[in-house]
């Protein structure tokens, strides 16, 4: 186990995001463990949990254009791992997120960004 994956492990477990039981999720599914990003409450925390994502993206050999955030708690994961990534692995990637209402002022979005999603499952 690398460090950084014990790190993750640890950190979940101290702060009580990672939760085994019986748990009735979203979707209604019923799951025996939950993992709570809202525990993720402090600066130094999500630093940690950014680091151990970026050093997760850096050991797989992952090539991204840019991270992606979704509304609303993986919002603080995307922008704190594309600090650490920038900080700690010499990669300086954009990140972005998005809304789960339309933006009806300001700039109104961004309309010259095209996203296309590979996802692995």
């Amino acid at each position: 186990m690398h460090d950084y994956q014990r790190d993750f492990i640890e950190l979940t477990l101290q702060r009580e995001v990672l939760r085994f039981g019986e748990f009735t999720l979203k979707s209604g599914r019923q799951s025996p463990y939950f993992f709570n990003m809202g525990r993720i409450d402090s600066g130094a925390a999500l630093g940690r949990l950014g680091r151990a994502y970026a050093a997760a993206v850096t050991k797989a050999g992952i090539e991204v254009d840019m991270l992606f955030g979704p509304a609303y708690k993986g919002i603080a994961l995307a922008a704190a791992t594309a600090i650490a990534l920038a900080d700690g692995h010499d990669r300086d990637l954009p990140w972005a997120y998005n809304r789960k209402e339309a933006k009806d002022h300001g700039e109104g979005g961004v309309p010259w960004v095209r996203l296309s999603i590979d996802r692995c499952t």
